[in-house]
């Protein structure tokens, strides 16, 4: 009785555990001692939303992201302490820009075109919606500070979770049904000093911040889940419905991409 009862109790994880999609989230690089690593909240933010997620450590190599990839139902790329290679989109690098290491920017570009194969939805946060932006062939402001007049703090510092500023959400973007509002404005977090300047082939404008920085950006396609968002909403899940409902949609659109798949 006791080996039946475990069986089944083992069985019941067994399929609790494969009908969770699965989300690669790409890690960060310490170059001062070689590890990988990555903040905690994210993986958090997708278990409670119902997701498993599965941690890509920066291994710039096609063949490697295109086999990792092939395994996932979406994509989760998360914030970084660099800044894109402004390389990537034509630029010379302006007074302001932060730490640039190739990995990073090469592992989430080749991660975003290995989903982009497959028709994985994607979620980009702070540095994930820039990086999401370049290789789409857009731009960046490289430094806001520098370059945008009269700008809002972008880098509030700390508390880290604490909804700083207010955004413009479009009317009828996807983003507006998840924030529950048809055009008109949510509170978020702000960690950032580069954003959006030129938006990327497939993506559209979807919120502003009052000082005109672009806050977030979705596909145009909306058959498939693409959303890139400025702020942090993997600091606030617990407390804010807004960030909360963002991670609950785009684990949802990974579960239908996985049944869709029949894996």
């Amino acid at each position: 009785m006791l080996k039946l009862t475990l069986f089944r109790f083992y069985l019941n994880i067994e399929v609790y555990m494969a009908s969770r999609p699965r989300i690669g989230i790409t890690t960060r690089l310490e170059l001062e001692t070689g590890r990988f690593y990555l903040g905690r909240h994210y993986s958090e933010a997708i278990w409670a939303a119902g997701g498993v997620p599965v941690m890509l450590p920066l291994l710039a190599e096609k063949v490697y992201i295109d086999a990792a990839v092939s395994t996932l139902d979406g994509l989760l790329l998360p914030g970084s302490d660099t800044d894109p290679d402004p390389a990537r989109y034509g630029e010379e690098p302006a007074i302001g820009l932060k730490k640039v290491i190739f990995e990073k920017d090469e592992t989430d570009r080749l991660a975003i075109l290995a989903a982009d194969e497959l028709g994985l939805p994607i979620l980009g946060i702070c540095f994930g919606m820039q990086i999401l932006n370049v290789v789409r062939g857009g731009s960046l402001v490289q430094d806001i500070p520098s370059d945008v007049p009269k700008a809002l703090k972008h880098e509030q510092g700390m508390p880290l979770e604490r909804l700083s500023h207010r955004i413009d959400i479009e009317n009828g973007s996807v983003l507006a049904e998840i924030a529950s509002v048809e055009g008109g404005e949510r509170r978020v977090n702000s960690h950032h000093h580069q954003s959006v300047k030129a938006v990327g082939s497939g993506l559209q404008i979807s919120a502003r911040a009052a000082d005109g920085v672009i806050e977030a950006v979705e596909g145009t396609d909306r058959s498939r889940f693409q959303i890139g968002v400025q702020w942090h909403p993997e600091l606030c899940w617990e407390f804010d419905r807004f960030s909360r409902e963002l991670f609950e949609r785009f684990v949802e659109a990974c579960r239908r991409r996985r049944l869709e798949a029949g894996t």
